[in-house]
């Protein structure tokens, strides 16, 4: 039976203060997006996840965050600044963007068209450790043991490293003027020997970029 609002909600050991602290250490720009309370609600109902954790903090507290100038968007609660929330992305609501992803959950994503989810067992032993979908294998690969340790490399961690061979000169312009809720298409695309190839970039809806490289990845297999 779904549990009701009144117990995803935990007033005695809220997990907003602990992202609080994260946020306080944060390496790069983090912009905190506002949520209204209804919509926090009918999030945090879908997920069926309660506030003492992390997750339902973020759903609950936020719209998203906007990490590194938008770069990396980690989905909240949803708002008009980014529609995509954590119900939508996962099939939940009465607006999902997506089908429900069966045996992995996705709780970010980035302008390269790269997904974050946690592991239900579609992407590896089902412990809910964190994967990234990169655009440039096609492949999903363990970043961090969960959701928890995601949120802290995303904050805290080494982000230049992580995408140093996609970044381009004035990319924080380009990000900053784009929609949270797209990102870009690139030809050639990213997995495609490019060498001596100028890339260009057009700008999609992220769920699209999702359909898209999804599609390819399982045409690569």
């Amino acid at each position: 039976m779904p549990k009701t609002l009144d117990e995803l909600i935990n007033a005695q050991e809220p997990g907003w203060p602990t992202v609080q602290q994260w946020l306080s250490k944060a390496r790069r720009p983090v912009e905190v997006l506002e949520v209204s309370m209804r919509r926090a609600k009918d999030v945090l109902l879908a997920l069926q996840v309660t506030t003492r954790s992390p997750m339902g903090a973020i759903a609950f507290q936020t719209g998203g965050l906007l990490v590194d100038g938008g770069w990396v968007r980690l989905l909240g609660g949803g708002c008009t600044r980014m529609e995509g929330d954590l119900a939508r992305w996962n099939g939940l609501g009465a607006h999902p963007l997506v089908e429900a992803f069966e045996g992995a959950t996705l709780v970010g994503h980035d302008v390269l068209g790269g997904f974050f989810a946690l592991d239900g067992g579609a992407l590896g032993d089902g412990k809910g450790a964190a994967y990234y979908l990169a655009p440039d294998t096609l492949e999903w690969q363990r970043v961090t043991d969960g959701y928890s340790a995601l949120v802290v490399f995303l904050l805290q961690g080494d982000l230049a490293k992580f995408y140093r061979d996609h970044r381009w000169e004035g990319w924080e312009k380009d990000v900053a003027a784009l929609s949270p809720d797209q990102g870009y298409a690139f030809e050639p695309p990213l997995f495609a020997e490019a060498e001596g190839v100028a890339r260009t970039r057009r700008e999609l809806p992220m769920e699209q970029l999702l359909k898209m490289n999804l599609e390819l990845a399982d045409q690569a297999e």
